[in-house]
């Protein structure tokens, strides 16, 4: 079976986050969880996305899932961006594509700008106190600490300024007692002209990953954070990872855009 493996969140190879993406013949259902996960492990990038066809007339044209190296997770925004780019560039799907995923129908839509926008559910901010010992392990002293809600599962910190997201050198495993999935740093941006609104770091070390490039689910929680701060529905985040990435957000109340670009860099043979 072919495996590809393509950087989200970016027009240029070896940016942005890389996905693996495997598309299944199957219509019927996946391979054991088990064979899913060391697919997922031998690929060992942030996220690998299995997807197959459903058959036609349902509210969903295909199925898909995400898979860490160490687990699978209920929401990916750059390994669904990889899926459907794969889906569109290679004739797979034509025109929006929907997805049934753990976390509900998501619809991916292609421009004319080879990039492409997903609907993705908007995560339920809830401000929350410091838990104690998150200064020390993230390396920052929190003006703001928020939980995500169940499906991102992050703790979203916002920091004085960019220049701390920048320089931050968290202790991974103090940090892993933290919160459910990771914890998402983030700051205003210092000067918006560089064309992004907010800059953004995220710690994943529940889930295997010390830093992910960019993260597509995260910016359903920056987009509410930032959009009332900012009074602007449409902003741009800079995931400041060594990777690097942007994602534009359009925040539509319990929904979030989310859009970005995408280029396959591997293709290959699955022989195990």
């Amino acid at each position: 079976m072919r495996i590809r493996i393509v950087d989200a969140f970016t027009d240029r190879p070896f940016t942005g986050n890389p996905a693996g993406v495997m598309l299944l013949n199957d219509a019927d259902a996946f391979p054991d969880d088990s064979r899913l996960q060391n697919i997922a492990l031998e690929v060992n990038h942030a996220e690998t996305a299995f997807a197959h066809p459903l058959p036609e007339g349902g509210e969903a044209d295909w199925a898909l899932r995400w898979f860490t190296p160490a687990a699978e997770v209920a929401m990916c925004g750059h390994a669904t961006l990889a899926t459907a780019h794969v889906l569109h560039t290679t004739g797979a799907r034509e025109g929006p594509v929907r997805f049934a995923t753990r976390s509900g129908v998501l619809v991916a839509t292609p421009a004319g700008d080879g990039s492409v926008t997903m609907d993705f559910p908007t995560a339920p901010l809830t401000r929350v106190d410091p838990p104690h010992g998150l200064a020390e392990a993230l390396g920052a002293e929190p003006l703001t600490v928020l939980d995500t809600g169940p499906n991102v599962g992050d703790l979203l910190v916002e920091l004085t300024d960019e220049k701390t997201v920048h320089g931050l050198g968290p202790d991974l495993k103090a940090l892993a007692a933290h919160s459910t999935r990771g914890v998402i740093a983030t700051a205003r941006a210092e000067d918006p002209a560089r064309g992004y609104d907010f800059v953004s770091r995220c710690f994943f070390p529940n889930l295997g990953i010390d830093e992910d490039p960019v993260t597509g689910s995260a910016h359903t929680a920056l987009a509410p954070f930032w959009s009332e701060r900012l009074g602007r529905p449409g902003l741009t985040g800079l995931q400041a990872s060594r990777r690097s990435g942007r994602v534009r957000t359009e925040l539509r109340g319990e929904r979030t855009l989310l859009t970005g670009r995408a280029v396959t860099v591997i293709e290959g043979e699955l022989l195990a």
